[in-house]
């Protein structure tokens, strides 16, 4: 598992981490079954407290996306978020295209950067 913290971003880096996490499943790198790095070692590695790190797990078990086990470390439970709703869907997708308009990009480049992300997320599914 590869996941990278942006110090410029203005995510929070736990937010940062759930975010990579959730790529990594969403686009099959990390499948149901698979055991997450314990916290200490992703926590050295990213050079970021161990409290971070347990609290973005505890946001992907929250989810529904992974079980933590006290001791046992996390494993991939589920590529599905559990009740995750329509409205919900819609209103983080209008944010994110709100922040591409923002950002300068006419509509075609915006339909590039879009299909893009869709061709790689789901690249195995078709």
């Amino acid at each position: 598992m590869y996941i990278t913290i942006d110090e410029g971003d203005r995510r929070p880096m736990y937010q940062q981490v759930v975010d990579e996490i959730k790529a990594l499943i969403a686009a099959g790198e990390l499948s149901e079954g698979s055991s997450l790095p314990p916290v200490r070692q992703v926590a050295a590695d990213l050079g970021v407290n161990l409290n971070t790190i347990a609290f973005a797990y505890r946001q992907l078990q929250k989810e529904g996306l992974v079980k933590v086990r006290h001791g046992a470390g996390a494993v991939v439970k589920s590529r599905l978020l559990s009740q995750t709703t329509e409205e919900q869907l819609r209103s983080q997708l209008g944010t994110v295209l709100t922040h591409l308009a923002l950002a300068g990009l006419t509509l075609s480049e915006a339909k590039a950067l879009i299909d893009g992300e869709l061709n790689r997320l789901f690249k195995d599914r078709e």
